[in-house]
């Protein structure tokens, strides 16, 4: 096929799958739960308004939201869902207020008359009781009596009740993490609401807004068939997807990228002169260095506030340093050091394609340098203030703690790290201008490559599309364009042009063919990337229609994975394929990783949690943290990671590495993520699936279950891995600090 049919396909795809997204993101604004004037009982007693309900949303996102627990699914794994969990206890304090009214205990009762009080808690809960003339959510008394006494409980817990001291530590919330009482009880009209989304029915529907999530056989939440339905179909389409696409590669084969017929015989690359620009792009190699270490230190304890809830080895680190801090800490710092990575590599590459150094672009680099410096220190540092209560609401957003995970940063942050962006894509564009105004080979490669770095750059614009009270499945909506499109979308694009355009650069690969195949596999990704967005809102009080839609292109996503294994040997050819290639050997062998990492985190663990029957028994699980841990460090960080030895290879183009450093480093930063993927949080993620199946959600993330003596056992089996993972990381930054001083170096050729 040629570069033209690939192009329009590439538009066509593109085109159709934004309109489809854009036309159900509509949908979802005109179908989504309401948040009622006042939530009343038939007494006429106001129980909460609807500024107490928004309010009490960024009550909870200024402790950190998502990073405490979780709403809906969404966010950390060692306390629990709230929604689930108050659900639970709604239920089980809602049967007994049911059977006194009539003069009877119901635990007491034998299982006939205990039947006929559950089909009444089923009605009670599940019918919907919203007033839209008087927009109003109408409680029972007995109802309202159980939100009264679950106030009271999330009080005790949220702040200073010894009676919680102990459930306080096996959920890592420290004391007092809420100080107001006026901020608790609008958290609990947040809590309250977001609950009554979970188990009320769509109007002129059967399933709730949540699509009967969370699974709970005792109040009527069981998966409904368009679960069953959609989730098979999934499965039937990826077959029949991957069989079409394996006949598309066996008839095209030899239009498929293949090394170069006529290799260099020394290195193309290796005469050239780094720009002043190409040259300054070295401090964000550091920087990125010290990021993986402050990360790793985040993630250390993190993972040890699972085993210590209130203090790190009996020192009471969470008065200073709570969970959801570190937890917050270590997903941005992953997500800023693997961005700045990138980043460094584009604008090194870009001087680099087109020979041309635009006039002031070493200032540029350095003014975008520190930028980012200002928005990774002033985020970490909003965040921290946000958690520990110095802010103000409307300040908290702004500065401080967002509360959904991936986009924690403030606002103000937010806003300065697009305009950084922007100002990323200046430089890139400037720089490749006169190679794009040139009619060469290599001209549809540096389109794409320019086209997905002005994806990276505005798409991260998607997340200031909502506000500080906006409604939460619309604020879900458009944080997952950020976390999916952005971090899983256009950067696996602009990764996969980059790997393709260093090898042509090279002479390892022919031009005309790495295009094609570029062109190919950038439809193929997105053709199932942009609506499997859809995938990560089945349960957000979302309409049936994005599930069907979720889970028919997520799908597609795995398509292009199936072939990853030809990916991985190619590379692993090239790497032998010429004597001079070996100064390259390492960052290859990251692309070999990456490829490795796409199939087993992206592709198994990713499609194990995808399918919707699937992912209502396990959202939110460990399992979840399995596919999280395996694709974005072992895909992006790693890729990252070979992206920086590509620049740093050609900042020391006349030097040999010491291959036993970057090799010990290499191999322990994947053995150890695989070991601590699947010895550790797979099987913690097997057994909560199992418990929530049998049991139901709410108890596969209880404290009952998560701190028995096997799931501790679990917990810390992640050591192994961790100890490995963190000196490779550690070996690592030692290798690249040791380019400079020396000791990485071997003598000259």
């Amino acid at each position: 096929m040629t570069p033209k049919k690939l192009w329009i396909w590439l538009a066509v795809v593109m085109v159709a799958s934004f309109a489809v997204l854009i036309f159900y993101g509509t949908e979802i604004y005109r179908k989504i739960p309401p948040i009622p004037d006042k939530i009343v009982s038939t007494d006429g007693t106001v129980m909460a308004t609807a500024q107490d309900i928004k309010d009490g949303q960024n009550v909870w996102q200024s402790i950190g939201g998502q990073t405490v627990g979780s709403i809906w699914g969404h966010g950390a794994y060692i306390a629990p869902d709230w929604t689930a969990d108050y659900l639970h206890r709604e239920s089980v304090l809602l049967l007994d207020k049911l059977a006194k009214k009539d003069g009877k205990v119901y635990k007491d009762l034998p299982d006939e008359e205990q039947a006929k009080y559950q089909v009444l808690l089923k009605k009670e809960l599940r019918t919907n009781t919203f007033n839209e003339s008087k927009n109003e959510i109408v409680f029972s008394p007995e109802r309202a009596e159980v939100q009264k006494q679950l106030a009271q409980y999330y009080s005790k817990l949220f702040m200073n009740d010894t009676s919680m001291a102990k459930l306080r530590d096996q959920y890592a919330i420290p004391e007092n993490t809420i100080k107001d009482t006026g901020r608790m009880a609008k958290m609990n009209a947040f809590f309250a609401w977001s609950t009554w989304v979970c188990i009320t029915e769509r109007p002129g529907d059967d399933v709730t807004y949540t699509n009967n999530w969370p699974h709970d056989e005792s109040i009527g939440n069981v998966p409904p068939p368009s679960l069953h339905l959609w989730s098979g179909f999934s499965i039937l389409l990826l077959l029949g997807s991957v069989g079409l696409l394996v006949f598309y590669h066996a008839r095209n084969k030899e239009e498929e990228e293949e090394i170069s017929e006529a290799l260099p015989h020394e290195d193309p690359l290796r005469n050239m002169k780094p720009t002043p620009s190409m040259k300054a792009t070295l401090k964000y190699i550091w920087v990125v260095a010290l990021l993986i270490l402050v990360q790793m230190l985040a993630g250390v304890v993190t993972a040890h506030y699972g085993v210590e809830g209130s203090g790190f080895y009996g020192i009471p680190l969470d008065q200073f340093l709570p969970q959801s801090v570190s937890r917050s800490w270590h997903v941005q710092l992953a997500i800023f050091w693997i961005a700045t990575s990138w980043l460094a590599t584009g604008l090194y590459i870009a001087p680099a394609v087109s020979g041309y150094e635009p006039k002031y672009q070493k200032l540029g680099v350095n003014v975008l340098f520190g930028a980012l410096l200002i928005v990774v220190l002033g985020s970490l540092t909003g965040q921290w203030l946000g958690v520990m209560q110095k802010l103000g609401l409307v300040d908290n957003f702004l500065w401080g703690h967002q509360g959904y995970e991936y986009v924690e940063l403030g606002r103000v942050w937010q806003i300065l790290l697009l305009i950084g962006l922007i100002l990323w894509l200046i430089l890139m564009v400037r720089a490749l201008l006169p190679a794009l105004k040139r009619k060469d080979g290599d001209r549809h490669l540096l389109i794409l490559f320019t086209l997905s770095s002005v994806a990276i750059a505005l798409f991260y614009g998607a997340g200031l599309m909502y506000g500080r009270q906006t409604h939460m499945a619309i604020a879900e909506y458009w944080r997952w364009w950020v976390v999916h499109l952005w971090v899983e979308g256009f950067f696996e694009v602009f990764a996969t042009v980059v790997a393709a355009f260093l090898f042509t650069r090279l002479g390892l690969l022919r031009l005309k063919s790495a295009t094609n195949a570029v062109l190919f596999s950038t439809i193929i990704f997105l053709g199932g990337g942009i609506l499997g967005t859809f995938h990560h809102l089945y349960f957000s009080a979302t309409p049936t229609a994005v599930l069907a839609l979720g889970a028919t292109f997520s799908a597609l996503e795995i398509v292009p994975l199936v072939l990853i294994g030809y990916e991985a040997y190619q590379n692993y050819q090239l790497s032998k394929s010429t004597p001079w290639i070996q100064a390259y050997k390492w960052p290859i062998y990251c692309f070999i990783a990456m490829c490795f990492w796409n199939f087993l985190g992206a592709g198994i663990f990713g499609f194990a949690i995808n399918p919707p029957i699937a992912l209502y028994y396990i959202q939110g699980l460990n399992t979840t943290a399995v596919h999280g841990h395996a694709a974005l460090f072992g895909v992006y960080g790693i890729l990252g990671i070979g992206l920086m030895m590509f620049v740093l290879r050609g900042l020391y183009p006349d030097r040999q590495w010491n291959d036993k450093l970057i090799g010990w480093a290499f191999w322990m930063i994947n053995i150890g993520l695989l070991v601590m993927v699947t010895i550790s949080l797979l099987p913690i993620g097997i057994m909560q699936s199992v418990a929530s199946i049998k049991e139901g959600y709410w108890y596969a993330r209880s404290a009952e279950f998560m701190q028995t003596d096997i799931m501790h056992f679990l917990r810390w089996m992640r050591v192994p891995g961790d100890i490995l993972l963190a000196a490779g990381e550690l070996l690592l930054v030692i290798f690249i600090i040791g380019l400079k001083f020396g000791w990485s170096l071997k003598e000259k050729r």
